[in-house]
């Protein structure tokens, strides 16, 4: 071997490098995220789908009350799992049922929420529930019926 020439032999690694850490922690992070997302509480996700619909219904049952020029009232029913629109020709059929059959809904302050026919029905709120969960839909009278957070529980 030349005098001037020294081999060196390969440095061997131990450890990782930075980028291959972040690699995984980045991993991690998405898998967590996803596994709560999972997670997440049905009764939670049932109630939402319930009020994003009931408030879906409400604005539809308001819209044709003003068309028509008729009283429209919504209430829950009593005796059975529902509810009821009061004063819709009986040709518009609309649902009547709960997507899951353990919601209960309560109109906050009045046995029934008042539709229309005016364009300005006044404050309303009604409580739906699923088990421990609960959801209030609220409207100030001229905007539709949307979920607002519940000063008495904290809950939305």
């Amino acid at each position: 071997m030349p005098s001037g020439l020294m081999t060196h032999a390969p440095r061997r690694q131990h450890g990782f490098t930075l980028l291959e850490l972040m690699v995984v922690v980045a991993l991690l992070a998405i898998a967590v995220g996803m596994a709560t997302l999972a997670l997440r509480d049905g009764n939670a996700s049932k109630l939402d789908e319930e009020g994003a619909r009931l408030a879906a219904l409400l604005e539809g049952a308001r819209a044709r009350s003003r068309a028509t020029g008729q009283d429209v009232r919504w209430q829950p029913a009593r005796d059975r799992p529902g509810f009821a629109f009061l004063g819709l020709p009986a040709a518009v059929t609309m649902p009547t049922q709960w997507l899951d059959e353990r919601t209960t809904a309560e109109v906050v302050g009045a046995p029934a929420l008042q539709l229309g026919p005016e364009p300005v029905i006044g404050a309303q709120r009604v409580r739906l529930r699923i088990e421990d969960r609960q959801l209030l839909l609220a409207t100030d009278g001229l905007g539709p019926f949307a979920p607002i957070a519940d000063k008495d529980t904290g809950a939305r």
